[in-house]
């Protein structure tokens, strides 16, 4: 009987692995669904209050949202357009000096717009802020030790103890948000070249795909 059930069997496990990558795929994006819905949503406090502009022009509270979000999407292009031209220092000024007056909200504000800047800055000379990087415990050099594939939080070094030290941020594995902020030294570091996508890739699959992103020994 042990010996009848073997190929069903091993056909069934076969077509269910086949369809995991399929059915992990299908989870995180309905979690991502669930999760914009609930922020963006028309039943959220956005929706409600994009759902309310639209009304103005329909009764329907579906076409009212989406009326509000094609208004915002509109405001946010114009907005760009402001930036491109470099109309917007003034108004960023403006808005960094109401927000500075406010205790609390600007600690929250500062540390949102630094990390936007850092998202966004590409600086001439130097590797770009929040980029995947090596981190060799012991130094580049060493030849051996553990390295880590990690991000750089930014390429500016802080003194600590009178030494330079550049923060790294290691992800864990397989839900990269999370993980370590790690001090190091600047030598320790050095930058990989696997891209956003590929450093995500590496962790999520828990490191079954780094074969696809990082050089291979010749056979």
């Amino acid at each position: 009987m042990k010996f009848t059930l073997q190929y069903p069997i091993r056909t069934l496990v076969t077509g269910a692995l086949a369809l995991l990558p399929l059915a992990a795929t299908a989870l995180v994006l309905g979690w991502l669904f669930r999760f914009l819905s609930a922020w963006l949503g028309p039943q959220s406090a956005f929706g409600r209050l994009l759902t309310y502009v639209g009304l103005g022009v329909t009764q329907s509270e579906a076409v009212g949202y989406l009326l509000g979000l094609l208004l915002l999407v509109a405001c946010v292009y114009v907005f760009g357009l402001i930036v491109e031209a470099g109309l917007q220092r003034g108004m960023s000024r403006l808005i960094d000096t109401l927000v500075q007056r406010i205790p609390g909200v600007r600690t929250i504000y500062d540390v949102i717009r630094k990390l936007v800047q850092l998202l966004a800055r590409k600086e001439e000379g130097q590797p770009k802020s929040m980029s995947p990087v090596w981190l060799h415990f012991g130094g580049k050099n060493s030849g051996q030790g553990t390295t880590v594939l990690g991000l750089l939080s930014t390429p500016e070094p802080v003194l600590l103890g009178g030494n330079p030290y550049v923060g790294v941020l290691v992800p864990t594995a397989p839900v990269p948000v999370g993980g370590g902020l790690l001090y190091v030294p600047p030598d320790w570091v050095e930058p990989a070249d696997v891209g956003m996508e590929g450093l995500t890739s590496i962790y999520v699959s828990m490191g079954v795909t780094s074969a696809q992103y990082l050089n291979r020994p010749k056979p």
